[in-house]
């Protein structure tokens, strides 16, 4: 679990236990709860794990403030993965509240159990009316509870394409019949982007290996796909269903992230104006992102440089997407001026920006600028694969070879695999 973006808050442990432990009534404001309950991420110790059971136990369901502490209470424990909370947790399964049971549901899945008790009343909320049902079909898929297949097999035909993909690719799983899971890879181009990163998820648990080529080309962030690839390369490698030299023109297809290398699913009824194009690029469904800056390169490349500048000072310095697409972009337009806008954005340390980075380090390589190759070997020092791997994408692209030979011993064993391959 990446816990990067969960220390928000300057609250010690104590603090937010002492807020936890203040009756909501009592605290100026009802959020402050809230922010306590998220905050305890940062601490897993049994203070922190006694307090959120806390939190539960003192919430009453049936107010609103109470309602929003609990769920994220129980969130957090199953952030921490916490064992010895799992029959509060599961008490939540009874709530009426579908998103407190959500959180419970993913909860329980996170933590973990084989407890034959606990999955079958996770079970048994398949056939609750208004359950948020790819959240229970997930984690009755991850506990390889197959006495749910008959209650999973119901949503094959859901309506809802995210619900309905997880229900084929477990009963895919549980059955070993694969037949209907061209039906999973055909929602990588729907129309609707939480069935595209629903999808993904639901091929990576199958170990569907011979999807790789449509999920490096599915028009979602590239964080998805990489998380995917790197998830079937984990599994795959060491079982020796798959190798690396098969997968990685489909990993560095991902990570040069060109538009030309998508299924886009978007599509515009007239040539837009420049502007509405550069605002496309904060859209949070990627698919229009991409449709954006294939216009931008193949319709507006000499007034591109000068709106994506413009914008950049505007908002998307700190817009994590937008910040993402125009540091692509600036490689892809040759723009040279932006080398040291590049140079500074490959150190950008914001966990948000992390995408970012790899970004600039394929753009520096675009500007073939060889002043980057230092900048590039200093980012090698990173436990970031992505960026690491992308570095050494630029610095090849560059014509430096030593960025391998660092690499080649690397304790990453994707790194060591690409400094020590012949492509």
């Amino acid at each position: 679990m990446d816990k990067r973006f969960f220390k928000m808050f300057g609250l010690t442990e104590e603090q937010a236990i002492a807020i936890i432990d203040t009756p909501l009534e009592q605290l100026e404001d009802a959020s402050d709860k809230y922010i306590a309950v998220s905050h305890l991420i940062n601490y897993p110790t049994e203070q922190s794990i006694a307090a959120l059971v806390r939190a539960i136990e003192t919430s009453n369901p049936d107010e609103l403030d109470h309602r929003i502490v609990r769920r994220k209470a129980v969130e957090s424990l199953g952030r921490l993965q916490a064992e010895s909370a799992l029959p509060i947790i599961r008490q939540c399964l009874k709530d009426d509240d579908i998103y407190t049971i959500e959180n419970t549901v993913w909860a329980i899945g996170e933590i973990g159990t084989k407890d034959p008790e606990i999955l079958k009343e996770v079970a048994q909320l398949l056939d609750k009316p208004g359950q948020i049902y790819r959240v229970i079909i997930h984690t009755l898929a991850n506990a390889n509870y197959h006495a749910s297949l008959e209650r999973v097999r119901k949503f094959t035909q859901a309506e809802d394409e995210p619900t309905r993909s997880a229900a084929i690719a477990t009963v895919c799983r549980f059955t070993g019949d694969y037949s209907q899971i061209t039906e999973v890879m055909a929602l990588l181009q729907s129309s609707s982007v939480n069935a595209r990163r629903g999808c993904i998820q639901d091929l990576i648990d199958s170990h569907y290996y011979k999807a790789i080529p449509e999920i490096a080309r599915c028009p979602v962030s590239l964080v998805f796909r990489l998380r995917g690839l790197r998830m079937l390369l984990d599994a795959g490698v060491p079982s020796g269903e798959i190798t690396f030299r098969e997968i990685q023109p489909y990993l560095e297809q991902v990570l040069y992230d060109h538009p030309n290398d998508l299924d886009l699913v978007h599509e515009y009824d007239a040539t837009p104006v420049l502007d509405f194009v550069i605002n496309e690029l904060y859209e949070t469904d990627f698919g229009r992102c991409y449709l954006a800056t294939k216009t931008l390169l193949n319709i507006y490349s000499q007034e591109a440089p000068a709106a994506l500048l413009a914008t950049y000072s505007d908002k998307a310095y700190n817009d994590y997407g937008a910040h993402y697409h125009v540091m692509k972009l600036f490689g892809w337009l040759k723009y040279t001026p932006a080398y040291d806008l590049l140079v500074e954005n490959l150190y950008n340390r914001e966990p948000q920006f992390q995408k970012s980075r790899a970004a600039c380090a394929i753009a520096l390589s675009e500007l073939g600028d060889s002043r980057a190759i230092i900048e590039l070997k200093t980012c090698l020092n990173t436990p970031i694969w992505d960026l690491k791997y992308a570095c050494l994408l630029a610095l090849d692209r560059l014509g430096d070879s030593s960025g391998r030979e660092i690499c080649a011993h690397d304790g990453d064993w994707l790194i060591k695999a690409k400094a020590t391959s012949t492509q």
